[in-house]
């Protein structure tokens, strides 16, 4: 069996963790301390979430999508395969180590979707562009995390929460949508949305064909 290589590493935004990034032949892998994060080869929920979501805003005229977390690029290249030309996609990175490796390492992975001219990155806290404007985005996007907790950063709690959801309402165009990926259910997320006004579907996404490990994908629409 080829062994894995570690390619680089880089530290959590707030240092307490170790990001690294792996390969494996053509396979690469992120991980967080001993848990993965993401594979090249598992990308069908987080392509999912970005068809998903795009399904529920088809025919907006010049539709403004928010993803949170840039990963390997699964959610941005489906996200970009499902959109028209007139459509901006913002994704916003924490990390800029994950943005040099889709640059670097990954770009084949990649295939110059980073220079789409629909794509801006920018390399900030999604929490921060949420709150920055009202009624901004058609669909905001979240795969920053495992679930519903902050794993990768703890500031990413405050998203998942009452305030954090509030917000995320708050930046949606009428008939807008908040879609949130994780690795398995958490009823408690599910009524969170509700709460904040939300329309909730909660739907089952296999990481890779029809074996895959089930994921879930939360798509919570703000009423008209």
């Amino acid at each position: 069996m080829i062994p894995w290589v570690q390619l680089d590493s880089t530290r959590t935004p707030d240092g307490g963790q170790e990001l690294r990034l792996k390969q494996r032949g053509t396979e690469f892998s992120i991980m967080l301390g001993t848990n993965e994060l993401m594979n090249s080869r598992l990308s069908g929920s987080e392509e999912a979430l970005a068809r998903l979501s795009c399904e529920r805003i088809a025919g907006r005229r010049q539709p403004s999508i928010l993803i949170g977390g840039l990963g390997m690029g699964f959610t941005l290249r489906a996200a970009l395969a499902a959109l028209d030309a007139d459509a901006a996609v913002t994704v916003a990175e924490l990390v800029p180590a994950v943005v040099g490796w889709a640059r670097g390492p990954m770009a084949e992975i990649f295939d110059g979707c980073l220079d789409d001219p629909r794509v801006s990155i920018r390399e900030a806290d999604v929490g921060q562009l949420i709150t920055a404007e009202k009624a901004a985005w058609d669909a905001i996007l979240l795969d920053v995390d495992n679930g519903p907790e902050g794993i990768v950063y703890k500031g990413n709690d405050a998203l998942y929460g009452a305030a954090g959801l509030a917000a995320a309402r708050a930046a949606l165009k009428p008939g807008g949508v908040l879609a949130v990926w994780s690795q398995g259910p958490d009823g408690g997320f599910t009524r969170r949305l509700k709460q904040a006004g939300f329309a909730v579907e909660e739907i089952s996404a296999r990481a890779h064909g029809k074996r895959g490990a089930r994921h879930v994908i939360w798509i919570a629409a703000k009423g008209p």
